[in-house]
């Protein structure tokens, strides 16, 4: 029986040496771009739940201006319902006591109506900020993982010219990321 056997050319040797060697360049980039694109992973998750929790705000905004809305249109029927019993006063030959009782109670409901609304208003706006604090920290959110991705491309440049300012460079911007990153999640 024949034995077999491999015959390694330079190539191979290289490939080998280079995958086992102690190329520390390589290693600390691709330790670090492991390293951001997992805090990368991380920002785009939080960016994205901030995003629909904004947009889940302003909808709660929308709907509870609409429901201010039917509270003012409401209001509105019953001044205009007053105003034909005061008009209905003046007319000759009426019951000014029956209509008397409408106007009061008339000015009771829209006092009631008048505070639902008003509270109503109220709650939009307060629904209206939240969404804006919440879109400006997606926004932060964004910016934080935009600068890792642009440090995860300048540490694949720097490999692959293996360019040590390019490295620290990669460093930096990674730096920048996470200080945006750390603004949002500490001062919110």
């Amino acid at each position: 029986m024949a034995e077999e056997f491999e015959v390694h050319g330079p190539h191979d040797h290289e490939l080998e040496h280079a995958a086992h060697g102690g190329d520390n360049f390589s290693s600390r980039i691709a330790v670090m771009t492991a390293i951001m694109a997992t805090a990368g992973a991380i920002f785009g998750f939080q960016a994205g739940s901030t995003q629909n929790d904004a947009g889940m705000f302003k909808n709660k905004a929308g709907i509870v201006k609409t429901e201010a809305s039917d509270q003012w249109n409401f209001y509105q029927a019953k001044s205009n319902k007053q105003n034909l019993a005061e008009l209905a006063l003046v007319l000759p030959g009426v019951d000014t006591a029956k209509y008397q009782a409408d106007i009061a109670r008339y000015k009771s409901e829209k006092e009631e109506i008048k505070k639902k609304a008003e509270e109503l208003d109220k709650s939009s706006k307060e629904w209206e900020e939240k969404s804006d604090e919440v879109l400006h920290q997606h926004h932060r959110w964004a910016q934080a993982m935009t600068a890792l991705q642009v440090a995860i491309a300048l540490a694949a440049i720097a490999l692959l010219t293996r360019k040590k300012w390019l490295q620290f460079a990669s460093y930096g911007v990674a730096g920048v990321g996470v200080a945006l990153a750390g603004c949002v999640w500490f001062l919110v």
